[in-house]
């Protein structure tokens, strides 16, 4: 199986390669300067494994929540190379990601993720991952403010692992909580975390036409335009 990820929802940028099991990635830092970046990456990582995009069997893309302007760059870049190169997009939450992130770091199963959405909101979602290795909590990502984030937690119990920017932008969330937090240092979502998310999408069928790919922006005022010929 061979899969390009790529992100861009935040002020990160990352990409990844599976080949064959092989996982190759590179993340930085480049707040505004995705467009510049995102592109020389993925020919990075596909020469360094003599790979054209041609031979990939799917491209997953980092469909938010997170940044509009970050979200919307690594939708169009995603649609745009999946159309030349007539490949499936496997779109991933990037609450999800940073949740996978603390499994192959911390071994967490059970993780709390809140990105800061700024406006005094966060990006919220609660994950816990079953026997199967499959993250359950897709349902849950809302944009809430923290006291709604907190009445949230109220609900639950236990050991839970944080991710994410918003633990730092509303530090109440933990110092109010009744729950067993745990640190982590994930703080953004990272491509190479998306890689065993979109071989599961993949192997399963969930993937879209690139026409097809939407973000997930959480707020409802916000709108994505389609490539042209789609309703």
């Amino acid at each position: 199986m061979r899969i390009l990820a790529i992100d861009t929802a935040t002020e990160a940028c990352s990409v990844a390669l599976l080949n064959n099991g092989k996982v190759t990635a590179h993340f930085e830092l480049c707040a505004r300067e995705h467009t510049q970046r995102i592109l020389p990456l993925v020919q990075a990582q596909l020469q360094q494994e003599a790979l054209t995009l041609n031979e990939l069997d799917g491209l997953a893309f980092g469909k938010g929540p997170g940044s509009f302007t970050g979200v919307r760059i690594g939708t169009g870049i995603a649609q745009g190379l999946a159309l030349g190169a007539a490949l499936p997009l496997i779109g991933v939450s990037t609450l999800k990601t940073m949740a996978q992130s603390a499994w192959r770091l911390q071994g967490a199963d059970r993780v709390l993720a809140a990105i800061d959405a700024r406006m005094g909101e966060v990006y919220w979602a609660q994950y816990q991952r079953d026997e199967q290795g499959v993250w359950q909590g897709e349902e849950t990502e809302a944009v809430l403010k923290p006291e709604d984030a907190l009445a949230r937690m109220t609900q639950l119990n236990g050991s839970w692992t944080m991710v994410g920017t918003g633990w730092q932008a509303y530090p109440q969330l933990s110092a109010e909580s009744t729950l067993t937090l745990q640190a982590t240092e994930v703080t953004l979502p990272c491509a190479e975390d998306m890689i065993p998310l979109a071989a599961l999408e993949l192997a399963a069928g969930n993937t879209v036409l690139p026409e097809e790919a939407e973000p997930t922006y959480l707020r409802n005022e916000v709108t994505w335009r389609k490539l042209p010929g789609r309703e």
